[in-house]
């Protein structure tokens, strides 16, 4: 045996949760950490950090706890490699959704080892064979249906099933044989970021070679820096980090963003030189151009990590802004406070807070201002897109929509005074409505506009008429009607504008 060999470790399976926004992803995220992680009364780690470890029979996995699949696709937009297993979390009461196939594909993409989890089976709608008959339409092939893909019912909620995936995790993470070199250079990935008021840029990340220890020097393609401090997920000081453990650590210059790949260097001076060559030079943002017939939505963005950010704007770039541009005038880590209303009065900002909160400075001046700044404040991505969409919506002036009901033949006029006339004739299209509007068209050309004030039969009033009555009509229009026009009879609806 190579004497390399010695220097490769077995490491922990890294695993990402994805799944529809109802799927109950974050319901067994929560459910595994509830049941398998010891609440420590040291622990110094209060924010989100993107990611802990379980135990099982005495072997780790572990799991990064994303805002979601946006966050894992700008992970891997960056080239990151950031998880070894995927766990795709299916709602077993609604199958496969639209967002389910967004998952899907990304699952896809990033080519890694899939386990479907069929979650709420513990309610009485569940129907986990038609869920995985739908999974089959998506090249998704479940063992139970003679496919490769392992499948497991769970409850997040009861916590069913749970310790049953966790050993399938296992088996799957066998099966690949995962293993690491830590005679390797070091280097990682940033599963999160924030700015900590009292500690400073803070970051979490996830080893995929080498040793990562306290002390050493790294740098990302935005910043770099001298690990200062160096914590396990349950915020308790270590010495070193081993492959597929998630750490957090202080000592940056800046804060680093989601998905950025880091590396170990001899001397700052090294770092500074990774930093500074052409292709880890920061891309100057494109400029916003808004065409005269469109409207523009500006936001501010608050968040409580630097992941958060980034998936936002990532989801934000998909909402339809043909008719309205949503300009982000600042995106930024930490709670909504007075700079941020004012300059959303100047502005006519939208606020949008990402599991963050408004201080009280700022919650005063709202108070005072009557509430005319708006703040849409929320815990998942999905509900804060959805309120975007409908904010947007909102904006949108009503339009008209014509829908052509009906056509009638004139064969004869009668009455005429001013600008009112009664008419008789044939329908010869569709159905035709009391009180619709009318065009007059003659030979082809289109010579007045109306409406049908009154509409009868063997002159008695009638609120319809369909293809092949005869009928007379009391019309209200600027023109005379003569014998041989067509009217063509239509209606108006005042609706909002689609995005």
């Amino acid at each position: 045996m190579p004497k390399t060999n010695k220097k490769l470790i077995t490491r922990p399976p890294v695993v990402v949760i994805l799944g529809h926004i109802d799927s109950g992803k974050t319901t067994l995220l929560d459910q595994i950490r509830k049941t398998r992680v010891a609440k420590k009364e040291s622990g110094g780690i209060t924010q989100h950090i993107g990611a802990y470890q379980v135990e099982k029979e005495g072997k780790k996995i572990t799991f990064i706890d994303t805002p979601g699949h946006e966050a894992f696709s700008q992970m891997r937009s960056r080239g990151a490699k950031i998880a070894d297993i995927a766990i795709l979390v299916i709602d077993s009461c609604k199958g496969v959704e639209k967002q389910t196939k967004e998952v899907i594909s990304h699952i896809k993409e990033a080519k890694i080892p899939t386990i479907v989890a069929l979650n709420k089976t513990d309610r009485p709608e569940t129907d986990a064979e038609k869920a995985k008959r739908e999974l089959q339409k998506e090249d998704i092939l479940v063992e139970s249906l003679g496919g490769k893909i392992p499948s497991i019912e769970i409850s997040a909620i009861t916590g069913k099933g749970i310790e049953d995936l966790l050993d399938l995790i296992l088996l799957v993470a066998e099966m690949e044989n995962l293993k690491s070199d830590i005679s390797k250079p070091t280097t990682g990935v940033i599963v999160e970021s924030y700015l900590d008021s009292k500690r400073g840029p803070t970051a979490t990340l996830i080893l995929n070679e080498g040793v990562l220890k306290r002390g050493d020097i790294i740098a990302t393609p935005s910043t770099l820096g001298k690990i200062k401090v160096l914590e396990d997920f349950e915020g308790k000081q270590v010495s070193e980090v081993f492959p597929a453990d998630p750490a957090v650590f202080l000592g940056l210059e800046n804060v680093p963003k989601v998905g950025e790949r880091f590396k170990v260097f001899s001397s700052l001076e090294q770092a500074k030189i990774y930093l500074q060559a052409p292709e880890k030079k920061k891309v100057i943002p494109e400029r916003l151009e808004v065409k005269p017939e469109q409207k523009v939505l500006n936001l501010i963005l608050k968040t409580d990590v630097v992941g958060s950010i980034e998936a936002i704007n990532e989801v934000l770039k998909k909402l339809p802004q043909e008719k309205i541009v949503l300009r982000v005038l600042k995106s930024e880590v930490g709670n909504v406070n007075e700079k941020d209303i004012k300059l959303a009065q100047s502005s006519q900002a939208l606020i949008l807070g990402f599991r963050v909160k408004i201080d009280l400075v700022a919650k005063r001046l709202l108070q005072r201002e009557g509430n005319k700044v708006k703040v849409m404040n929320v815990e998942i991505i999905y509900e804060l897109v959805e309120g975007v969409r409908k904010f947007m919506e909102k904006i949108l002036e009503l339009e008209t929509i014509r829908t052509d009901i009906g056509k009638i033949k004139v064969l004869v006029t009668f009455w005429s005074k001013k600008n009112r006339q009664i008419i008789g004739g044939r329908v010869t299209e569709g159905e035709i409505k009391k009180g619709a509007s009318i065009e007059v068209s003659r030979n082809e050309e289109v010579i007045d506009k109306g409406k049908m004030i009154n509409l009868q039969k063997n002159k008695k009033d009638i609120e319809r008429a369909p293809k092949g009555e005869e009928v007379g009509i009391l019309y209200e229009g600027n023109k005379k009607i003569e014998k041989g026009d067509t009217l063509i009879i239509f209606i108006k609806e005042r609706k909002k504008a689609e995005l």
